[in-house]
């Protein structure tokens, strides 16, 4: 197998390195045999000022698997720390290793990482490999995330690399080049806070304002901003998942994005038929990230990264700890009017008022007593033929009917105004689990038309569309029996 190989493609910056050295470790890709270009997302490359132009297909897949080094690049794995599943351990990239930073012909910064290329300091006793199928999984879902309007990491390429991996079975294996605003987490600050110096705490603290939220840099109190502007962005963050149906899995705060990001796409999956208490994950053994407790989950990891942030918060512990739950008891009321706030867009309403509360949660409740699926519940309410026609012999449903037309009755535009509303958020495709599924199943067997058919509905989720009726339906009882898993 050769070495790596620098080449000039992909100029980086790396100012990660100007971070205390414990923070992380130097790593280069192990390169892999016969590396294959499986996916490569053309248009996020233009948009990050990538320039590919006369380079060859093996000239790319050799860059974005390791076997080539970009130019000036300084790779590095990152240490972390981090709660799962609420128990506290030491971390790091394990499998992953950051090439350095891009900057876009906006000025924005992202991190370019490889995601499966080789052992670092951080893998314990793990291989640093990653599998074709979980690969693919993060670059469809990621890719469709970002579609849905959602803060996200993305996906640039996936190449296959020629070499088995073994899991629970044997599988091809991959490497992913994923794209982040930065992959610094919640468990970054408990490594820091846990393993280093105050200063480096200071410093790190420092850094991460200035390239994530310059706009606190000159608050009185720049820590305390810090905490606020992050719990604001989770805040925002938690509601687009719940508004499209989105289960994360793995909320353990390593997989919480200091950038506001969704990040980690391990065991995530959507709901489709509405239950608050669903889990697909195989490892949530006990449903602490189901889909109901993820507002719960990201004020608890918040608590983390506040007590991470204390020294900075005030001299005085006590203060300091004061400081924090006055800010963290916010989340609650801020997370419910914001919740609020997007489900009445989804049933068109724009002015929402408090009172709207019991009429959202009348068709949730309806929902879930009928176990309806939630992303074609509300398409249906879009509709003014058939399917409604046939919901309104239900009597619960004609009573709830009844006073959502009353209701949109007094908004200004009525209910064609609130359909225009309805269709801007509710998405008319998801990654419905199953066509997930058949779409990595066929790409394991070398046949990726499912999978790029299914990527390009993905990519316009509000569109609707006659000709695809089979993206928006799921087989009866295939998410009993569902889950999905880790891949590490």
């Amino acid at each position: 197998m050769s070495s790596n190989i620098f080449h000039p493609l992909l100029p980086l910056e790396n100012t990660y390195r100007t971070l205390p050295e414990k923070m992380y470790s130097p790593a280069m890709p192990v390169p892999v045999s016969s590396p294959v270009m499986l996916c490569f997302n053309s248009r996020l490359a233009s948009d990050l000022g990538v320039d590919i132009a006369g380079r060859s297909e093996q000239e790319l897949a050799d860059l974005f698997s390791g076997r080539i080094i970009p130019e000036g690049a300084q790779p590095i794995a990152q240490a972390y720390a981090g709660h799962q599943f609420g128990h506290f351990t030491m971390l790091g990239d394990g499998r992953a290793i950051l090439l350095g930073e891009q900057v876009g012909p906006d000025g924005s910064r992202f991190d370019i990482q490889l995601k499966g290329a080789g052992q670092t300091a951080y893998s314990r006793r793990g291989d640093g490999r990653a599998t074709l199928p979980a690969m693919l999984r993060e670059y469809i879902i990621s890719e469709s995330m970002h579609h849905l309007g959602i803060p996200t990491s993305r996906s640039l390429a996936v190449v296959k690399t020629g070499e088995k991996v073994y899991r629970e079975r044997i599988h091809d294996g991959a490497v992913l080049t994923r794209i982040a605003a930065s992959h610094i987490r919640v468990g970054t600050f408990e490594y820091v806070r846990n393993y280093l110096p105050i200063e480096d705490l200071q410093a790190f603290t420092s850094y991460v304002i200035d390239r994530h939220y310059p706009e606190v840099r000159d608050a009185v109190n720049p820590a305390f901003a810090l905490l606020q502007a992050v719990m604001h962005r989770q805040v925002e963050l938690i509601v687009q998942w719940m508004r499209v149906g989105f289960i994360h899995g793995v909320m353990n705060t390593d997989n919480m994005s200091i950038a506001g990001e969704t990040i980690d796409y391990g065991p995530c999956a959507f709901m489709n038929t509405y239950k608050p208490g669903t889990v697909f994950s195989s490892i949530d053994e006990q449903g602490r990230y189901a889909f109901a407790n993820q507002p719960v989950i990201a004020q608890w990891n918040l608590s983390v990264l506040a007590g991470a942030l204390l020294p900075l918060l005030a001299t005085e512990e006590e203060e300091a700890i004061r400081m924090a739950e006055d800010l963290l008891n916010e989340f609650p009321g801020r997370y419910r009017d914001r919740w609020l706030q997007m489900m009445c867009a989804k049933i068109g309403i724009v002015q929402y008022r408090q009172e709207d509360r019991a009429l959202v949660d009348a068709l949730l409740q309806w929902m879930q007593d009928r176990k309806a699926d939630y992303t074609n519940t509300f398409l249906l309410l879009e509709s003014e033929d058939g399917p409604v026609t046939d919901l309104l012999q239900d009597a619960d449903f004609a009573g709830w009917h009844a006073k959502w037309m009353q209701r949109l009755a007094e908004e200004e535009g009525g209910s064609l105004s609130a359909r225009a509303l309805m269709q801007t958020v509710n998405p008319a495709y998801i990654p419905r689990n199953h066509l997930v599924e058949e779409a990595l199943a066929a790409a394991t067997l070398g046949d990726m038309a499912p999978f790029d058919a299914l990527l390009k509905v993905l990519s316009a989720p509000y569109e609707h569309r006659h000709d695809y009726p089979d993206y928006q339906r799921s087989p009866e009882r295939f998410d009993a029996m569902y889950q999905t898993f880790c891949g590490t």
